[in-house]
């Protein structure tokens, strides 16, 4: 059966409406492709920041919070890393999503503009993200963030770096994460599970793209057995000990089965998940489409499971 006719019927339209997208060569374009910003919510407040990272780096770090908050009172927080491959995004694209983070959950959303591939290849965006996590939880940002009440989350390649975070806090002992949302996450460069080799259609993220992005990522050929589960969390050889997760994946995404692997191995491990798996959906529908009834319930889902952990 044709891809199209595979999605659900209320996400074959936005599929239709996709232009392909070919790496290498649209990078660029899709770069300076700036989307629509999001209609402003009165109720969050969004300011910046520029941190100092490894190296002497300069990073922005925009912070979204309650516009009524009461400084006496700290708030559970969420480090929420963008997505796109590892090669595209920007914090901003995500401000609808995160104001309604902020406004469900209660909480303090701050988002890294981490460096991307292939100018700034692995382990870049890891410690940009990393060094963002322990400012985070630091008590000398002025956030007044509930240290015992912080999670990470991110979609598609900020999935997989909210995997990876989840890990690095782990085994670096630290920060203390209470919760951890890797949506439909990027976690595996070997690209070998069914689901990797399934979907090729030219306008949703596919094989193609997906491989060509790991090697810009990895500044080499992906695949290799020294891959670090910092750069591909699948690869990681011990989930135990990690903090409790939610995770979702559309059927019809590149990254179902090894979403679906994680998932299980999480379990196996011990950690409490939670995981959703949308028939019909392709990667990112719910922003493809986000008036579906099939996308509102994901996102709806998500949202809500945030705002149960850092909230009970």
């Amino acid at each position: 059966m044709e891809f199209i006719h595979r999605a659900a019927p209320e996400l074959q339209q936005g599929i239709a409406e996709l232009p392909p997208f070919h790496l290498p060569e649209d990078l660029a374009a899709a770069r300076n492709n700036i989307p629509l910003p999001a209609v402003k919510s009165e109720r969050v407040r969004i300011t910046e920041q520029v941190l100092t990272v490894a190296g002497g780096h300069q990073m922005q770090v925009r912070i979204y919070e309650p516009a009524q908050r009461k400084e006496q009172h700290a708030l559970p927080a969420l480090l929420w890393t963008h997505g796109g491959g590892y090669i595209l995004g920007h914090p901003g694209g995500d401000d609808g999503l995160c104001e309604s983070f902020v406004e469900t959950a209660n909480c303090v959303v701050v988002s890294p503009d981490y460096r991307l591939a292939p100018e700034h290849p692995f382990p870049a965006a890891i410690e940009d993200s990393y060094a963002a996590l322990v400012w985070l939880a630091g008590a000398a940002n002025g956030l007044h963030i509930d240290a015992s009440r912080i999670a990470v989350g991110g979609a598609s390649a900020g999935g997989g770096l909210a995997a990876a975070l989840a890990l690095m806090a782990r085994d670096k002992g630290g920060p203390s994460l209470c919760f951890q949302l890797p949506l439909y996450p990027m976690l595996d460069d070997r690209n070998l599970t069914p689901s990797s080799h399934e979907i090729t259609h030219p306008a949703v993220w596919n094989r193609a793209n997906n491989l060509i992005a790991w090697e810009m990522y990895l500044g080499g050929p992906a695949g290799g057995e020294a891959t670090s589960p910092y750069a591909a969390p699948g690869r990681a050889q011990h989930l135990a000990g990690l903090p409790p997760a939610y995770t979702c994946v559309g059927q019809l995404d590149p990254f179902r089965d090894e979403t679906i692997e994680y998932v299980t191995r999480l379990a196996q491990a011990g950690v409490e998940v939670e995981f959703h798996l949308y028939p019909g959906g392709y990667h990112g529908f719910e922003h493809v489409v986000p008036t579906a009834g099939i996308s509102r319930r994901a996102r709806e889902e998500y949202i809500h499971a945030l705002a149960r952990a850092l909230n009970s």
